[in-house]
């Protein structure tokens, strides 16, 4: 059975970002639990930020599971990328999304490589910039197997990298791979602009799968743009997934009503408590 999650920023420069909440990571679990989630997806500043046994404190307390921690603030505040042409930033990168997924696999979670991934840049080619990436995941992969857990790859749209946009793109570039433990992050905004047909794209990836950034066209929450979701939901049982569908949305027109709009469109697709 699919579960809900949502998202926590506790990144002060992303407070413009597609997360619903961007309040302490104690509030912010608090309005989760609230709103009737099942688990935060949460994105710090840096794996230090948090305390571990402050969030299976609140965890606990709010009946919440990890789903999944980004590492994409790696990007937002540091300009890291694991496809950087700098040797030392690309060694910091990993660092910095190594740390994440050792704190996210000591709660069974996998960590998103998602703009931390980075781009083919002037200059280089793009041969060059995807044996980098793939130095670098295929380094992560192992760090976050040993912890019991995946890691996650999150093709982005066109606007955001020029490495990959599709997630048969993506799935051909993991099959490069030494490790077999990453897995796809669909988020259905990007999936809206660059796949033809976003269930096919899914029943393709098929086992893929690890992750749903559960999103509408416009990036706020599901039910207020026009995603057709039938389809997507179908394709996704279809292929026996059961993990999380996670709001990475604009908080609008505020989080609470975002919230509440993604999980009454929760319930509405794949059922739940009320």
């Amino acid at each position: 059975m699919m579960r809900s999650a949502v998202t926590i920023c506790l990144v002060p420069e992303a407070r413009r970002g597609p997360f619903v909440f961007h309040s302490s990571l104690a509030e912010g679990c608090a309005q989760a639990a609230q709103a009737g989630f099942d688990a935060i997806e949460l994105f710090p500043t840096h794996a230090d930020e948090v305390h571990s046994m402050e969030l299976r404190s609140l965890l606990r307390q709010h009946g919440l599971q990890l789903a999944a921690m980004g590492t994409g603030a790696g990007w937002l505040t540091r300009k890291l990328s694991l496809t950087d042409p700098d040797p030392h930033i690309r060694m910091c990168a990993r660092d910095f999304a190594g740390a994440i997924v050792d704190f996210a696999g000591g709660f069974g979670a996998p960590a998103i490589i998602g703009s931390m991934q980075g781009r083919v840049p002037d200059g280089v080619s793009r041969e060059q910039s995807l044996a980098w990436l793939r130095e670098e995941l295929d380094q992560l992969g192992p760090r976050a197997h040993a912890l019991d857990a995946p890691l996650l790859y999150e093709p982005l749209n066109r606007y955001e990298t020029n490495l990959f946009n599709t997630l048969a793109e993506a799935s051909e570039f993991l099959d490069t791979l030494r490790t077999r433990n990453v897995r796809l992050l669909v988020d259905l905004f990007h999936a809206n602009i660059e796949e033809a047909d976003i269930a096919a794209a899914i029943r393709a990836a098929g086992p893929r799968v690890g992750h749903v950034h559960f999103a509408d066209s416009n990036r706020r929450a599901i039910g207020l743009g026009h995603t057709p979701m039938a389809p997507i939901i179908e394709a996704l049982k279809s292929i026996g997934y059961d993990g999380y569908l996670s709001a990475e949305v604009l908080p609008l027109p505020d989080a609470e009503t975002a919230a509440q709009q993604t999980i009454q469109s929760f319930r509405k697709w794949i059922g739940g408590r009320d």
